[in-house]
């Protein structure tokens, strides 16, 4: 039976969200990524218009010049020509066109980031079927994005209309002008009001994209069973767990029941903590730790060590550094020397033992 979708609070787990995005389903906005790049390409002209027109005004000069040889009626002047054209366009207006593609680049990148995966191109045939297409027509966000769409019409529209009526009487005053001033003018114009218009449609395409946002996060909200079971799945079989878990507790315990009795003292907590320590001055340069438990397998070291005649004793701070910083096997460090030293002299006296 699926999950209602009211019952589906719970935020995405990360392996939930990562395996959306290798399936494509990212929060995206096109709008965002259409009116950076109107943006952009108004900017650009203004900075790079004078230029584009002046680069064309040259390359429509030389090949109407008499010297021009090329001739686009003539079979073989048709390749001087293109590149002749190629080139000049490029040179003119090749800065605005990559600034462009980078601006788009960077917004769509900003989106969705690096993503490699082909699962969007795999053919589904769910895709082709009638019914699912019909449900679409009626689905209840599909009408959303509609109502959407022709609210986003409507209010470029009013816009638009009004800051053309407050532009008015300039755009009447037009037809005073000589044919370059009126030129100039009419292009200055139209940049201002492109410009109004792009970061109009950059505001409202930013509201969008925090909408998807907002949708794609709740799209992938899962109920608390389904957190539960991704968790079981990724933990493994509790009973597994549990078999491991066991396995290693015997390992533990057989490795504290060799090493143990060797050892020279056990530090304790007295309760929570317990570590044995072992010195041979001949093949050691400190101390080493040679078995360490806490709780159950500190009242086990204890009862080893009581049963093997290794002594006891309780330093509270030193066990509990000894277990957290020293692993078993490794060498007390410089830091602990003093306080081992002591504990190692008073065993040895206790023992009649000679102390390194």
């Amino acid at each position: 039976m699926a999950e209602d979708q009211a019952e589906k609070t719970e935020t995405a787990t990360p392996r939930r969200q990562l395996e959306a995005r290798m399936e494509g389903n990212i929060a995206r906005s096109p709008d965002l990524a259409a009116a950076a790049t109107l943006l952009a390409g108004i900017l650009l002209l203004q900075s790079f218009g004078l230029g584009v027109f002046r680069g064309l005004w040259a390359m429509l000069e030389t090949m109407l010049a008499p010297g021009f040889s090329a001739n686009p009626t003539r079979a073989d002047d048709i390749g001087q020509l293109l590149y002749f054209s190629m080139r000049m366009i490029a040179t003119a207006a090749g800065p605005m066109v990559i600034g462009v593609a980078v601006v788009a680049f960077v917004v769509s990148l900003s989106q969705v980031g690096l993503v490699f995966t082909t699962k969007p191109l795999e053919f589904n045939f769910g895709k082709l079927s009638p019914l699912r297409g019909l449900k679409g027509l009626f689905d209840t966000r599909a009408g959303f994005r509609t109502v959407m769409s022709v609210g986003k019409l409507a209010i470029v529209g009013t816009v638009a209309f009004s800051l053309v009526a407050a532009e008015m009487p300039k755009i009447i005053r037009l037809a005073e002008l000589a044919p370059l001033a009126l030129f100039v003018s009419a292009c200055d114009l139209i940049y201002t009001l492109a410009l109004r218009l792009a970061l109009l449609l950059l505001f409202m395409a930013l509201v969008d994209y925090g909408y998807q946002r907002w949708q794609h996060d709740r799209d992938l909200r899962m109920t608390k069973q389904e957190v539960k079971e991704e968790m079981r799945s990724m933990e493994g079989d509790p009973l597994i767990k549990q078999r491991r878990m066991r396995v290693a507790r015997q390992l533990a315990m057989q490795r504290i029941g060799q090493s143990v009795p060797r050892a020279d003292v056990v530090v304790t907590n007295p309760t929570h903590f317990a570590v044995a320590l072992q010195y041979d001055s001949k093949t050691m340069t400190s101390p080493k730790v040679v078995a360490k438990g806490a709780d159950f397998l500190a009242m086990r070291i204890r009862q080893l060590a009581t049963a093997n005649g290794v002594p006891l004793v309780e330093r509270k701070a030193l066990a509990q550094a000894l277990y957290k910083n020293v692993e078993v096997g490794q060498e007390v460090p410089p830091q602990f020397y003093g306080a081992v030293a002591e504990i190692l002299a008073y065993v040895y006296r206790l023992s009649g033992r000679k102390s390194a």
